[in-house]
């Protein structure tokens, strides 16, 4: 096990993890941005909401957020406006007048192991509007040696998956809108792959 790994444990800490995603997270959710009108979306759920990482871009839309990790979830609520719920997303349900139109999952589902992915996706396929799109942002984990493959490996997030299997996993249940491969760093240098995907329930 590598450095890295070993450390993963800090980042249970909220304060920790904010700090570790704060100089990341605008371009990680770019290309939400590049393809979504956020001022047109009514209800947002936040799936893996972490201490609420996300919710400041939600601030004037009726936002929840869902994460496993209660320490996660009391920073959220101290900071920020929104719902907040200490809840499985396997098992998450919504009522049915309380549906979403835009359903996030960013940097979640690589730390889930592909057959609880699979039954999270159908799952939250059913908590969707009729005219709702799921948006998920993950790591990729790249076929040749970079510094894109290491730091994907030593990730506290055990799955990182190859862009094929992202693409098969999300198309059981979901019809794919957008696709799209991109990269994180900084100073021009790419740290992470990442990829961007949006579709609507399969019927």
């Amino acid at each position: 096990m590598n450095a890295l790994k070993r450390l993963s444990f800090v980042m249970e800490h909220p304060a920790i993890y904010r700090a570790w995603q704060a100089p990341f997270a605008r371009a990680k959710f770019a290309p939400v941005q590049r393809h979504n009108d956020l001022s047109k979306i009514h209800r947002v759920l936040d799936v893996g909401c972490g201490p609420g990482t996300n919710a400041a871009l939600f601030h004037d839309i009726d936002y929840v957020g869902l994460d496993f990790n209660a320490s996660y979830i009391e920073t959220a609520q101290r900071n920020h406006p929104g719902k907040f719920i200490v809840a499985d997303a396997c098992t998450y349900a919504a009522a049915p007048e309380d549906r979403y139109d835009f359903i996030l999952m960013n940097s979640l589902l690589h730390h889930i192991e592909t057959s609880d992915v699979r039954r999270m996706l159908a799952q939250l396929a059913g908590q969707l509007t009729p005219d709702g799109h799921i948006h998920i942002l993950d790591l990729v984990l790249p076929e040749k040696a970079s510094i894109a493959r290491y730091l994907a490996r030593s990730d506290r997030g055990d799955f990182p998956r190859p862009l094929d299997q992202w693409r098969e996993i999300f198309s059981e249940s979901y019809e794919a809108e957008v696709f799209e491969p991109y990269s994180v760093g900084r100073m021009g240098l790419p740290m992470w792959s990442m990829v961007y995907f949006k579709g609507k329930p399969r019927t």
